[in-house]
This record gives structure tokens, C-alpha cells and sequence, in this order.
């Protein structure tokens, strides 16, 4: 995977953040909310890379530390749908009785878009973390579960799955034991997408105001409190939108390439495309 040079960058890139957002404390000039009234909205500078908010903090700081939240919240829904849409998608597909049930409540949430439903769930629960995690999960776990459905339909009728069920072999066996194993890479990729889908919701849900608590800095909040601003500090928006961009791209090539890595097709595509321009370069040499 990582001899591709872009999907080196990605990783990079997201180790570069996490490195930086876990020793924040370290290394930061300024407490990342140390209000100073006469720092208000100053443009970046030696002292202020980033400049300064309408309370006179530093930017670059509070750029900083809010990643903390945003991917904490990022990480966890992405686990948690992960765990949720694997062991559904499981029962979805090796039990047919099951599989209509599961598969018709699915069908009815991926009616709604994600965000829309996540915003509802938001609005009725309140704004704290762990009820944003709630709703995010509720919102990104259908989509697992038919992707996880979808690959154990491939592999359940494959030869040593049938043998196993011959030789009286427990479902749960079969399941961890012999098809979770052959269906990992669309999981670990779906993942990593929804870890991108988690950060951008979470910047939605707080740009509207009813995300994380405004006391609690994170790139949502930031931005919905530089909205005010953006005429005449617009440094205040474009720095933590930036910071958006650069993640959920990172993570979006990263997971782009674990799917060419998992995927044998691609693989064979590739080797079969380098094969035949190689073949023609000779030719016309």
C-alpha cells in the first residue's frame, strides 16, 4: 500500500495532526483560550500564525486543540458503526429468516440522509459529545450493515463455508471464524470513510448551533463564529476550514488506498494496464 506515494502523504499527514493535537500542551506559545480584548481579530503575524479571534485567542492554538474533539468524535462513531453494521451485516447475511427484518428497518433509515436524521436525533437528545456520538452512529451504521451484507452474501456459499456447515460446525464459528475474516477489507475501508463522514458532520452539526457545547472549541464552532467576521478577518474562517479539507482528504486517499490494496481486481487491472503500455512502448521503440 504504502509503496504508492499518495497514500504515504495521507498517512502522513493524519500522524502529522494527531502527533500535533495530543502534544498541543508542549509546545503552544499561548493557552489556546486566553481571551485578550486588545488581540481582537489581528491578522496573522510572527506571534499569531494563524491571527487572532473576536475574543483576542490565538487561532493557530485553537486550531490545534480543537482537533482533539473533532476526532475523538470522529474515531468513536467510526468504531462504533463499524462494530455495529459488522455484526448486523453478519446476521443479515448468513441468516435469510433474519435478513428481511434487519434489512427493511435499514432501508427506512437510509431513506433520510444522514446528516438530516443525525440533526433530528441532535435536536431531541441535546448537544453534548456523547449525545453527538449517538447520532452520528445511528446515522453511519445502516450503510455498514448493507456493505458487510453484501460481502458475507458473496462468501457464504464458498466451498469451506459449506464444508464447515456439513460438519455440524457452530454458526458463531462460522461466522467469526471463516467469513468475518473474508469480508474485513470492505470493512476496514468503510471505516475509514465513515471516520471522514464522522469529522464533516460533526463541523455541520456545530456550524448550525446545535453541535458540542460553543464553550468547547472545535472547527464547527469555529466556524459558525467566524461567519460574523468573514468580511473583515476572514483569516478566521479560512484556517480552520482548511484544517476540514485537510483531514477528511487525507483520510478519504488513505482509505482510496486501502481499498486498491485489499481489492485482487485492481491489483490485476493495474498489473494488466502497466503489461500492456510496456508491451506498446516496445512495439513503437
Amino acid at each position: 500500500m504504502f509503496k504508492n506515494k499518495r497514500n504515504l502523504l495521507a498517512a502522513g499527514v493524519l500522524l502529522l495532526i494527531i502527533v500535533a493535537t495530543i502534544t498541543a500542551s508542549l509546545w503552544l506559545k499561548f493557552p489556546p483560550t486566553h481571551i485578550d480584548p486588545e488581540a481582537r481579530l489581528l491578522s496573522p503575524s510572527g506571534k499569531n500564525w494563524f491571527g487572532t479571534d473576536h475574543f483576542g485567542r490565538d487561532i493557530f492554538g485553537l486550531t490545534i486543540v480543537a482537533a482533539r474533539v473533532t476526532l475523538f468524535v470522529g474515531v468513536v462513531v467510526a468504531l462504533l458503526s463499524t462494530v455495529l453494521g459488522t455484526i448486523t451485516g453478519l446476521i443479515a447475511g448468513y441468516y435469510k429468516k433474519a435478513e428481511f427484518i434487519i434489512m427493511r428497518i435499514i432501508d427506512g433509515m437510509l431513506a433520510f440522509p444522514a446528516l438530516l436524521l443525525a440533526l433530528a436525533l441532535v435536536a431531541a437528545l441535546g448537544g453534548n459529545v456523547t449525545n453527538i456520538i449517538i447520532a452520528l452512529t445511528f446515522a453511519f451504521w445502516p450503510v455498514m450493515t448493507r456493505i458487510v451484507r453484501s460481502a458475507v452474501l458473496q462468501v457464504n456459499n464458498i466451498q469451506y463455508i459449506e464444508a464447515a456447515k456439513t460438519t455440524g460446525t457452530g454458526d458463531l464459528v462460522i461466522l467469526f471464524r471463516y467469513i468475518l475474516p473474508n469480508v474485513l477489507s470492505p470493512i476496514i475501508v468503510q471505516g475509514t470513510f465513515i471516520f471522514a463522514k464522522a469529522i464533516l458532520a460533526e463541523a455541520a452539526l456545530s456550524f448550525l448551533g446545535v453541535g458540542i457545547d460553543p464553550s468547547t472549541p472545535t472547527w464547527g464552532t469555529m466556524l459558525q463564529e467566524s461567519q460574523v467576521y468573514i468580511t473583515i478577518a476572514p483569516w478566521f474562517s479560512i484556517f480552520p476550514g482548511v484544517a476540514i479539507v485537510i483531514t477528511v482528504l487525507a483520510l478519504n486517499m488513505l482509505g482510496d488506498g486501502l481499498r486498491d490494496a485489499f481489492d485482487p481486481h485492481k491489483k490485476n487491472q493495474k498489473k494488466s494496464t502497466k503489461k500492456l503500455f510496456r508491451n506498446r512502448k516496445q512495439k513503437y521503440a
